[in-house]
């Protein structure tokens, strides 16, 4: 990330590509003063890799119990990191948090089309929302009037290329995920909005498809590995201005069509 970016939240830290995003970002020699790397159990079996890189880097990371699904642990959270980041505000604030569950239109549970809607685009807008005052405050105090980037004042929705309508031919018959798609291009009108209500305020909002990543949730099948795709993102992320604010792009910085 750029030499201006002093703090960071991720949601989803403690797996998958949130994970990885917090290794690189801490390994690197970045002056990232705060990274609060959130996930629904931090003390569980599946965050032990999470809590054993917050023990090596004790000054940096700060494990956050936050549950995208849940408000009363978004405001939480949203108190706690507040009190931490104090008058220099949060730079950077990146949903990452999401599930995918495989199905077409008839096979699809009202069940698994809720989860979708609850974490993929509900969660995204309550944290968003409640992380907003302290994303404003990072604006405010960057020093930097009129321009926009992920150093200053920034939210950034990991989406996904299954999200673009355009592109929807070409893969829905091998991966139909019917929930997941609509949730992600919910998500995606979700960053739009944003960008045209918070641009006043010259916060920075993009969406970004990290590639099909070899995760826990995408498979072994996938075409990369996580160090790869988000070296791509932070790199991404890092070259941002307001020219891409509202942007639909992949992890090597190619837009992708809606």
């Amino acid at each position: 990330m750029a030499a201006k970016t002093y703090s960071v939240l991720i949601t989803g830290a403690n797996r998958g590509i949130g994970l990885e995003m917090v290794k690189q970002m801490v390994e690197a020699t970045r002056p990232i003063q705060k990274i609060f790397a959130c996930c629904r159990d931090p003390d569980g079996p599946r965050s032990e890799a999470l809590q054993a890189l917050a023990k090596k880097h004790p000054n940096v990371v700060t494990v956050i119990r936050l549950d995208v699904t849940d408000l009363s642990s978004i405001k939480q959270s949203a108190q706690k990191v507040g009190s931490l980041v104090g008058t220099g505000g949060l730079n950077l604030l990146v949903n990452n948090a999401g599930v995918l569950a495989h199905g077409t239109v008839m096979t699809t549970s009202p069940e698994d089309m809720q989860a979708a809607f609850n974490t993929n685009i509900m969660g995204p807008m309550n944290v968003t929302k409640e992380f907003l005052p302290l994303v404003q405050t990072a604006a405010r105090a960057s020093g930097a009037p009129g321009r926009m980037s992920c150093s200053k004042a920034a939210v950034i929705n990991i989406s996904t290329v299954m999200a673009s309508m355009a592109s929807l031919a070409a893969s829905y018959s091998h991966m139909p995920a019917m929930s997941y798609r609509v949730s992600k291009a919910g998500l995606n009108m979700l960053m739009l909005c944003c960008s045209e209500e918070f641009g006043k305020d010259e916060i920075l909002f993009a969406g970004l498809h990290p590639g099909w990543v070899k995760t826990e949730m995408g498979g072994s099948a996938a075409h990369i590995e996580a160090p790869e795709s988000v070296e791509g993102l932070l790199r991404v992320m890092d070259s941002l201005t307001d020219k891409q604010n509202g942007a639909f792009l992949d992890y090597q910085g190619k837009p992708i069509p809606w």
